[in-house]
């Protein structure tokens, strides 16, 4: 089998035409960058196709000395799932969908799980659980196809799953300037909140606002108090460190809420009442928004946010990593400073605004759909299946993000289920679509391009 040499897929497909590729594999090689590595590098890659350009299927591994040799030795009539099956790599479907394999990311608070996050710490991935590729191999064999020709641009949609344990599973009091991101609340844990009535820290208390004489005096204060907690936080930091230690620990490793309280219970009384008080004392200042399952969240930049304990969500984000940290009731380790100063600078201090969503509207046999945000660079729109039927998902000449909330459905004939997620191929092939029995919620989200 001939090892064609090209920039990606899409620039291939471009040239050759339908009529170079019925009927026949073809193995291409061609350079992924891989920028999201401690030490970035260009790595060779190979791809065997099969199909038309639009109905193709196909398998990405490392250019390997084996894999090469073993495509160089094999007929253009070789089956593409017996090759694929030799080289330990899933078929993709090209021209539909392909499964996103998340990866789960420890965070003191608990967990995020990254459905498309490509960073130094992990990427996700794309096939089964059973074979998988990295999804960036994806993106760089079929850049436009899949990623709007924008690989390091793709929409960052995650689950944050925070513990259901006070403080511990809350997550970091910050603030974004470019990143903007959307929540969808779908579990609140119901030993955290009884009730089922969670919530998120969100700006600021008018209330307490008002007790000051001006914005500045507010910021002042709340500054002190964040100042006095951070004193008391890092004695108690310092000491658990040295406990840490002593098991072998590396001192910014999570450890669970359950190993934390035994080691505090050997720290001093007063010391762990005083953190508590101050503690108190500095989230005053923070506004509590109310979280059902159901309910929408948009962050606005400048805004100070804080998704409490046991309040799971789906998020969908702009993929850029920064932040900063007004406040956190645990040790910081990722960072060694609290951005404090640097945040209230330039915070917004204004309550945000409700979050609006857009009267839903039939899409479909059955199914209604409302949009839930419209930023500048992504859309999200949640769809709900009053009676069974299907939402196509052609005719888009972007990629789509799918995930599956609740009920039974499925996507481009594959079962999707809650919490599984799907990336759609742009302009996919005539009859893709998005399957929902009654009663079921998906959410799906469009890259907005810009001029």
């Amino acid at each position: 089998m001939k090892i064609h040499r090209v920039l990606n897929l899409d620039a291939f497909l471009a040239d050759a035409g339908p009529q170079l590729l019925a009927g026949q594999l073809r193995a291409l090689q061609f350079d992924h960058h891989a920028y999201y590595l401690p030490e970035p590098k260009t790595q060779p890659l190979l791809a065997v196709i099969c199909g038309t350009p639009d109905d193709l299927q196909g398998v990405i591994v490392a250019a390997t000395d084996t894999a090469t040799q073993l495509l160089r030795t094999s007929p253009a009539s070789a089956q593409l799932s017996c090759l694929a099956k030799k080289l330990a790599a899933p078929v993709l479907d090209l021209t539909a969908a392909v499964d996103l394999i998340p990866v789960a990311v420890p965070k003191p608070w608990g967990r995020e799980i990254w459905y498309t996050g490509i960073e130094v710490r992990a990427q996700a991935e794309v096939g089964s659980q059973s074979l998988s590729t990295p999804l960036p191999w994806l993106l760089s064999l079929l850049p436009e196809r899949f990623s709007a020709g924008a690989v390091q641009a793709l929409t960052l949609l995650k689950v944050l799953d925070p513990l259901p344990d006070e403080v511990f599973g809350d997550l970091y009091f910050e603030m974004h300037e470019r990143k903007q991101e959307v929540y969808v609340v779908t579990h609140v844990d119901a030993t955290a909140w009884p009730d089922g009535v969670g919530g998120i820290r969100f700006g600021f208390c008018p209330t307490k606002r008002a007790e000051f004489n001006g914005d500045d005096d507010f910021k002042q204060a709340y500054r002190e108090a964040v100042r006095h907690y951070e004193q008391v936080r890092r004695r108690i930091d310092a000491q658990l460190d040295t406990l840490k230690q002593a098991k072998g620990l590396d001192v910014n490793s999570p450890v669970s809420p359950a190993q934390t309280r035994r080691w505090l219970r050997d720290l001093d009384a007063a010391l762990l009442q005083q953190e508590q008080q101050r503690r108190h004392h500095m989230d005053s200042f923070a506004r509590v928004l109310p979280l059902r399952v159901g309910d929408v969240v948009k962050v606005p930049c400048y805004t100070p946010h804080s998704l409490l304990h046991g309040v799971r969500t789906v998020e969908f984000q702009t993929p850029v990593y920064e932040r900063k940290i007004l406040a956190f009731g645990q040790k910081v380790l990722t960072q060694s400073q609290w951005d404090t100063d640097a945040a209230l600078a330039v915070i917004n201090l204004e309550c945000p605004p409700e979050t609006l969503i857009t009267p839903a509207e039939q899409a479909g046999e059955g199914i209604v759909k409302e949009q839930i945000v419209d930023f500048d660079d992504f859309s999200v729109w949640r769809l709900r299946a009053l009676s069974a039927g299907e939402y196509s998902l052609t005719g888009t000449d972007v990629y789509q993000l799918v995930m599956a909330v609740t009920g039974e459905q499925s996507v481009a004939g594959r079962p999707l289920n809650p919490e599984q997620a799907t990336l759609i191929a742009a302009n996919a092939r005539p009859g893709s679509s998005i399957y929902l029995e009654k009663g079921a919620v998906a959410l799906l989200a469009k890259p907005i391009l810009r001029n």
